[in-house]
């Protein structure tokens, strides 16, 4: 198994060692999405999450979920080579799939520290905030790299070929 391989982890891993991290006063960041085509306004977003606490778990969206959130045609990566990229990140400490179309549940079985999102979020529409600040968490935004997409990308591929 490859050391990204291992920091994909089952929710009951993932519930385990998040306890593990908290019980050594480590802040524990969290966000999600589909990381579909990662670029680097992903690359820019996940690194300053991780600043804003000691360890950053990431929430993936499985490809039926994705596939449910943007159309028929998305998942463009399938969700193992989705959850293995974000994994080789130095800055992500551990993968988590969630099937739903909202990380909510993964959110409250976890209860990180931190939660966050981009700036494109406004905090009372976050999924998941009312929980985090309820039990003593923050959420925050995090500015986007302007120009990057997923479907920007994918469209200007289209326009190309």
């Amino acid at each position: 198994m490859s050391n990204s391989s291992k920091k994909i982890l089952s929710l009951t891993d993932l519930q385990n060692q998040v306890k593990t991290w908290q019980s050594h006063n480590e802040k524990v960041v969290f966000s999600n999405g589909c990381f579909d085509i990662v670029h680097l306004g992903h690359i820019d977003y996940l690194e300053k999450a991780r600043n804003l606490g000691n360890r950053l778990v990431v929430g993936l969206n499985t490809d039926a979920s994705v596939k449910r959130l943007k159309g028929e045609t998305r998942p463009i990566v399938p969700e193992y080579a989705r959850a293995r990229m974000l994994a080789a990140m130095e800055f992500v400490d551990a993968v988590c799939f969630f099937e739903e179309d909202t990380p909510k549940s993964l959110i409250e079985s976890i209860c990180p520290d931190i939660l966050v999102k981009g700036d494109d979020y406004k905090v009372e529409n976050i999924v998941g905030a009312d929980f985090v600040l309820a039990h003593g968490g923050e959420v925050k935004t995090i500015s986007l790299v302007d120009g990057f997409s997923t479907s920007k990308i994918i469209d200007k591929i289209k326009n190309f070929y």
